[in-house]
């Protein structure tokens, strides 16, 4: 028993690896370029297209051909018929125009008239029709119709001797020649057709594509030392130009990106080697002086410093966050909570800060960021001020934004400043003194921190001093 159903399940594994070898086979000889797989697929629709197109031209004429001899041959056969009903009928029949034959037989199968090339024959058919009607047909082959097709129209009708039939066949020899003729002419003009436009759409895509191999060989050579370079853009204004530009605009992108980051790691460097030279000093003179008069001091510098490297490590921090490609937080927050929350811990700073709020105002982010942007904003002010620091938040229903300024009577911002104060280790003129001027990325991380939570950041126009005004999405 069990050899039996091994018997019967041999031919079936070796009918499922034939089928995976052919599966495997069809899948190495499929196009895998762009260029081949369009021009097999355009030789494919134009075959197809041309072959159903040469059927349907077949087809036709030879439906033509074959309507008209059967109306000659009808027409020669109803009045056969009439002659042998009316008695008038002549052993000897002439075929008339588009007829080839006659032959007139009766209900035994005699042979009543014929046409002179069928004299003498027996009856075309040994079938008899048992009663009245016509049936049309056609015939290939036969000694009395040649080696052509015949289109031949059977007429039996009533006489007064019984059941008579009628046959008039009328040769296909025009529609056969016609249709060999185009046949023939079609398989030599189909694959040149074929072959042409295979031809055409290799070159066409060829040429189409080149632009695309252009840009990949040129984006395989650039690397990220070789930002700078462009890929070309063809006159063209078609997709491959549209692709062309924003492959450069991503390079772009890119370029300013290694820029930003390699400014940032030269300036971040400079920034702590400064305090940490400043620590490493103070250290020394405490271990080289150990007079207990002078540990104070020195203690409370080095605190200082490790106070300043705290601050700038945890800026650096939160800037590479805002650098990742991570989706910002989404909770919804009070705005209008997290700006008093702000201001009332500086109460009891050199410059207090105005307040000037709304009662409610829900975006969305988190607290810890959006705490840091009025942070920095407020840090920012305070810095510069000389008696003022207003902190204002409203809600502009029109245009779905909540809005956050922060104002101070300090020197102001020049025009030309107003984007540079956002860069990152930027300091003014007025403010490069670390003691007064901070680390340079206080408003850097403010407007990262809005930009990230879908808002700007921005300086505005201002009669005195300086106005930063904070757009941020409010929560719908």
């Amino acid at each position: 028993m069990a050899d039996s159903r091994d018997r019967r399940r041999r031919p079936v594994a070796a009918l499922r690896r034939l089928a995976a070898r052919a599966l495997r086979t069809a899948r190495r000889l499929r196009p895998r370029s762009v260029r081949a797989r369009a021009t097999l697929g355009a030789t494919t629709v134009v075959a197809l297209a041309l072959g159903a197109a040469s059927f349907a031209l077949l087809g036709v004429l030879d439906g033509n051909l074959v309507r008209g001899a059967q109306a000659d041959a009808e027409q020669q056969a109803l009045a056969t018929a009439a002659l042998a009903a009316s008695g008038r009928l002549e052993p000897v029949l002439a075929p008339g125009r588009g007829a080839d034959f006659l032959q007139v037989v009766d209900a035994h199968g005699r042979v009543l008239a014929a046409s002179p090339d069928l004299l003498g024959r027996p009856a075309l058919t040994p079938s008899r029709p048992g009663k009245p009607g016509t049936v049309r047909g056609t015939w290939k082959g036969g000694a009395a119709r040649g080696g052509h097709r015949h289109r031949v129209v059977q007429v039996t009708t009533v006489t007064g001797q019984g059941l008579v039939t009628v046959y008039a066949g009328t040769s296909l020899r025009q529609a056969d020649t016609a249709d060999e003729t185009i046949t023939a002419a079609l398989a030599v003009v189909v694959p040149l057709l074929v072959l042409t436009v295979g031809f055409v759409t290799w070159r066409v895509t060829g040429w189409a594509l080149r632009p695309v191999e252009a840009i990949r060989d040129e984006v395989a050579e650039i690397s990220e030392r070789d930002l700078h370079r462009r890929v070309p853009v063809p006159r063209s204004q078609d997709e491959i130009a549209r692709l062309a530009a924003t492959m450069n605009a991503t390079l772009d992108r890119l370029e300013a990106a290694g820029i930003r980051q390699r400014r940032f790691i030269a300036d971040a460097s400079h920034e702590l080697r400064s305090p940490i030279t400043v620590l490493r000093t103070q250290l020394e003179v405490a271990r080289a002086h150990p007079d207990p008069a002078l540990w104070g001091e020195l203690v409370g510098g080095a605190l200082e410093d490790t106070v300043r490297l705290q601050d700038l490590a945890s800026d650096l921090l939160l800037l590479a966050r805002l650098d990742t490609s991570e989706p910002a937080p989404a909770e919804a927050v009070d705005l209008a909570a997290v700006a008093r929350g702000a201001a009332r811990a500086r109460g009891g700073d050199r410059i207090p800060v105005e307040l000037e709020m709304a009662d409610e105002a829900t975006v969305r982010g988190s607290t810890l960021w959006l705490s840091r942007l009025v942070t920095n904003l407020l840090d920012n002010a305070q810095r510069h001020a000389v008696t003022r620091v207003r902190l204002s938040l409203r809600a502009d229903a029109v245009r779905g934004a909540a809005v956050l300024e922060v104002r101070d009577d300090g020197p102001g911002i020049a025009p030309a400043d107003r984007e540079r104060v956002f860069e990152r280790f930027t300091r003014l003129d007025d403010a490069r003194s670390r003691d007064e001027g901070g680390t340079g990325l206080g408003l850097a991380i403010a407007r990262d921190i809005a930009t990230r939570l879908g808002g700007t950041l921005a300086v505005a126009d201002s009669p005195k001093g300086a106005r930063l005004v904070a757009r941020l999405p409010l929560d719908a």
